[in-house]
Protein backbone atom coordinates (compact mmCIF):
# COMPACT_ATOMS: atom_id res chain seq x y z
CA UNK A 1 0.00 0.00 0.00
CA UNK A 2 2.67 2.51 1.06
CA UNK A 3 4.95 1.56 -1.82
CA UNK A 4 2.06 1.89 -4.29
CA UNK A 5 1.19 5.32 -2.91
CA UNK A 6 4.83 6.38 -2.96
CA UNK A 7 5.24 5.45 -6.59
CA UNK A 8 2.01 7.23 -7.56
CA UNK A 9 3.33 10.41 -5.94
CA UNK A 10 6.79 9.99 -7.48
CA UNK A 11 5.27 9.88 -10.96
CA UNK A 12 3.91 13.41 -10.43
CA UNK A 13 7.23 14.91 -9.28
CA UNK A 14 9.94 16.03 -11.71
CA UNK A 15 13.54 14.94 -11.16
CA UNK A 16 14.74 18.33 -9.91
CA UNK A 17 12.23 18.34 -7.01
CA UNK A 18 12.99 16.42 -3.81
CA UNK A 19 10.21 14.44 -2.16
CA UNK A 20 10.19 14.47 1.64
CA UNK A 21 7.88 11.72 2.90
CA UNK A 22 6.25 13.19 5.99
CA UNK A 23 6.32 10.37 8.53
CA UNK A 24 5.26 12.33 11.62
CA UNK A 25 3.01 10.30 13.97
CA UNK A 26 3.55 7.19 11.81
CA UNK A 27 5.22 4.03 13.15
CA UNK A 28 8.77 3.13 12.20
CA UNK A 29 7.45 0.14 10.25
CA UNK A 30 5.84 2.56 7.76
CA UNK A 31 9.17 4.34 7.31
CA UNK A 32 10.96 1.02 6.83
CA UNK A 33 8.50 0.06 4.10
CA UNK A 34 9.15 3.29 2.20
CA UNK A 35 12.89 2.94 2.87
CA UNK A 36 12.88 -0.50 1.22
CA UNK A 37 11.54 1.25 -1.89
CA UNK A 38 14.54 3.64 -1.88
CA UNK A 39 12.89 6.59 -0.12
CA UNK A 40 15.58 8.31 1.96
CA UNK A 41 14.16 11.72 2.89
CA UNK A 42 11.63 11.73 5.75
CA UNK A 43 9.98 14.60 7.61
CA UNK A 44 9.17 14.81 11.32
CA UNK A 45 7.63 17.61 13.37
CA UNK A 46 8.31 16.50 16.95
CA UNK A 47 11.90 16.59 18.20
CA UNK A 48 11.70 13.61 20.56
CA UNK A 49 9.85 11.49 18.02
CA UNK A 50 12.51 12.22 15.42
CA UNK A 51 15.28 11.40 17.90
CA UNK A 52 13.70 8.04 18.79
CA UNK A 53 13.15 7.06 15.16
CA UNK A 54 16.63 8.17 14.07
CA UNK A 55 18.23 6.03 16.79
CA UNK A 56 16.63 2.81 15.58
CA UNK A 57 16.24 3.29 11.82
CA UNK A 58 18.98 3.09 9.12
CA UNK A 59 21.76 5.65 9.40
CA UNK A 60 21.51 6.82 5.78
CA UNK A 61 18.01 8.25 6.27
CA UNK A 62 18.00 12.02 5.71
CA UNK A 63 15.81 13.51 8.44
CA UNK A 64 13.99 16.78 7.76
CA UNK A 65 12.60 18.67 10.74
CA UNK A 66 9.48 20.39 9.42
CA UNK A 67 7.53 21.44 12.53
CA UNK A 68 7.67 24.43 14.83
CA UNK A 69 10.92 23.96 16.75
CA UNK A 70 11.23 25.02 20.38
CA UNK A 71 14.69 26.10 21.47
CA UNK A 72 14.78 23.66 24.40
CA UNK A 73 14.23 20.76 21.99
CA UNK A 74 16.97 21.63 19.50
CA UNK A 75 19.54 19.40 21.20
CA UNK A 76 17.46 16.29 20.46
CA UNK A 77 17.53 16.67 16.68
CA UNK A 78 21.03 18.02 15.96
CA UNK A 79 22.80 14.61 15.92
CA UNK A 80 20.60 13.25 13.13
CA UNK A 81 18.99 16.19 11.31
CA UNK A 82 19.75 16.69 7.60
CA UNK A 83 17.74 19.90 7.11
CA UNK A 84 15.71 22.12 9.45
CA UNK A 85 12.85 23.70 7.47
CA UNK A 86 11.31 25.83 10.20
CA UNK A 87 13.78 28.48 11.35
CA UNK A 88 11.60 31.42 12.39
CA UNK A 89 13.81 33.52 14.68
CA UNK A 90 17.40 34.58 15.28
CA UNK A 91 17.28 33.08 18.78
CA UNK A 92 16.38 29.69 17.33
CA UNK A 93 19.29 29.94 14.87
CA UNK A 94 21.64 30.78 17.75
CA UNK A 95 20.48 27.68 19.64
CA UNK A 96 20.95 25.46 16.56
CA UNK A 97 24.42 26.94 16.09
CA UNK A 98 25.31 26.32 19.75
CA UNK A 99 24.26 22.66 19.66
CA UNK A 100 25.85 22.06 16.23
CA UNK A 101 29.14 23.50 17.52
CA UNK A 102 29.18 20.88 20.30
CA UNK A 103 29.13 18.15 17.65
CA UNK A 104 31.48 20.01 15.32
CA UNK A 105 28.95 19.99 12.47
CA UNK A 106 27.28 22.54 10.22
CA UNK A 107 23.49 22.24 10.08
CA UNK A 108 21.60 23.22 6.94
CA UNK A 109 18.56 25.41 7.59
CA UNK A 110 15.68 27.01 5.74
CA UNK A 111 14.16 30.31 6.83
CA UNK A 112 10.41 30.00 7.34
CA UNK A 113 8.30 32.85 5.97
CA UNK A 114 4.76 33.71 6.91
CA UNK A 115 2.91 33.54 3.58
CA UNK A 116 -0.54 32.32 4.69
CA UNK A 117 -3.60 34.37 5.57
CA UNK A 118 -3.88 32.36 8.81
CA UNK A 119 -2.33 34.14 11.78
CA UNK A 120 -1.55 30.82 13.50
CA UNK A 121 1.33 30.09 11.12
CA UNK A 122 4.89 31.04 12.07
CA UNK A 123 7.57 32.79 10.04
CA UNK A 124 9.61 35.87 9.13
CA UNK A 125 8.61 38.76 6.93
CA UNK A 126 11.10 39.63 4.18
CA UNK A 127 12.13 42.78 6.08
CA UNK A 128 12.75 40.89 9.33
CA UNK A 129 14.82 38.25 7.56
CA UNK A 130 16.88 40.80 5.61
CA UNK A 131 17.66 42.73 8.78
CA UNK A 132 18.72 39.54 10.54
CA UNK A 133 20.85 38.24 7.66
CA UNK A 134 22.81 41.52 7.49
CA UNK A 135 23.39 41.66 11.24
CA UNK A 136 26.65 40.89 13.02
CA UNK A 137 25.01 38.38 15.36
CA UNK A 138 23.90 36.23 12.41
CA UNK A 139 27.17 36.66 10.54
CA UNK A 140 29.07 35.30 13.55
CA UNK A 141 27.20 31.96 13.41
CA UNK A 142 29.55 29.46 11.78
CA UNK A 143 27.76 26.16 12.48
CA UNK A 144 24.59 26.85 10.52
CA UNK A 145 24.08 27.29 6.79
CA UNK A 146 21.03 28.96 5.25
CA UNK A 147 20.23 27.02 2.08
CA UNK A 148 16.80 28.39 1.18
CA UNK A 149 13.28 29.24 2.28
CA UNK A 150 10.13 27.47 3.48
CA UNK A 151 6.50 28.46 3.68
CA UNK A 152 3.10 26.98 4.45
CA UNK A 153 0.15 28.12 2.38
CA UNK A 154 -3.31 28.69 3.78
CA UNK A 155 -5.28 25.47 4.31
CA UNK A 156 -7.88 26.27 1.66
CA UNK A 157 -9.65 24.94 -1.42
CA UNK A 158 -9.13 28.35 -3.02
CA UNK A 159 -6.45 27.46 -5.55
CA UNK A 160 -5.85 31.07 -6.60
CA UNK A 161 -5.17 32.10 -3.00
CA UNK A 162 -2.73 29.22 -2.47
CA UNK A 163 -1.03 29.91 -5.81
CA UNK A 164 -0.56 33.58 -4.86
CA UNK A 165 1.00 32.55 -1.54
CA UNK A 166 3.41 30.18 -3.28
CA UNK A 167 4.32 32.96 -5.71
CA UNK A 168 5.06 35.26 -2.78
CA UNK A 169 7.51 32.70 -1.32
CA UNK A 170 9.22 32.33 -4.70
CA UNK A 171 9.49 36.12 -4.87
CA UNK A 172 11.04 36.23 -1.38
CA UNK A 173 13.55 33.56 -2.44
CA UNK A 174 14.44 35.54 -5.58
CA UNK A 175 14.96 38.75 -3.60
CA UNK A 176 17.20 37.07 -1.03
CA UNK A 177 19.15 35.26 -3.74
CA UNK A 178 19.77 38.47 -5.69
CA UNK A 179 20.57 40.67 -2.70
CA UNK A 180 22.31 38.43 -0.17
CA UNK A 181 23.12 35.00 -1.64
CA UNK A 182 24.13 35.79 -5.20
CA UNK A 183 27.46 33.94 -4.99
CA UNK A 184 26.18 31.13 -2.78
CA UNK A 185 25.36 28.02 -4.83
CA UNK A 186 23.98 26.26 -1.76
CA UNK A 187 21.15 28.78 -1.41
CA UNK A 188 18.78 27.04 -3.81
CA UNK A 189 15.90 25.41 -1.92
CA UNK A 190 12.23 26.40 -1.83
CA UNK A 191 10.27 24.07 0.45
CA UNK A 192 6.54 24.43 -0.17
CA UNK A 193 3.59 22.20 -0.92
CA UNK A 194 2.00 19.31 0.96
CA UNK A 195 -0.29 16.43 -0.02
CA UNK A 196 -3.15 18.68 -1.10
CA UNK A 197 -1.21 21.29 -3.05
CA UNK A 198 2.30 20.01 -3.85
CA UNK A 199 1.65 19.78 -7.59
CA UNK A 200 0.61 23.43 -7.63
CA UNK A 201 3.70 24.28 -5.54
CA UNK A 202 5.94 22.60 -8.12
CA UNK A 203 4.49 24.79 -10.89
CA UNK A 204 5.40 27.83 -8.79
CA UNK A 205 9.03 26.85 -8.20
CA UNK A 206 9.16 24.41 -5.27
CA UNK A 207 12.38 22.39 -5.07
CA UNK A 208 11.24 20.38 -2.02
CA UNK A 209 7.70 19.10 -1.35
CA UNK A 210 6.51 17.62 1.94
CA UNK A 211 3.99 14.84 1.33
CA UNK A 212 2.49 12.74 4.13
CA UNK A 213 -1.11 11.55 3.87
CA UNK A 214 -0.88 10.77 0.13
CA UNK A 215 1.87 8.26 1.01
CA UNK A 216 1.11 7.01 4.50
CA UNK A 217 -2.64 7.60 4.71
CA UNK A 218 -4.56 10.06 6.82
CA UNK A 219 -3.51 10.65 10.41
CA UNK A 220 -5.84 9.15 12.98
Amino acid sequence: MIVDNLNKVRKTIPNHVRLVAVSKTKPSSFIEEAYQDNQRHFGENKALEMKEKAEKLPLDIQWHFIGHLQRNKVKYIIPSVYLIHSIDSLRLLQEVNKEALKLNKVVNCLLQFHIASETTKFGFSIDEATLMLKGNVFLALKNIKIVGVMGMATFSDNEELVKTEFQSLKSIFDQLKANLFKEDNDFKEISMGMSGDYELAITQGATIVRVGSSIFGLRK
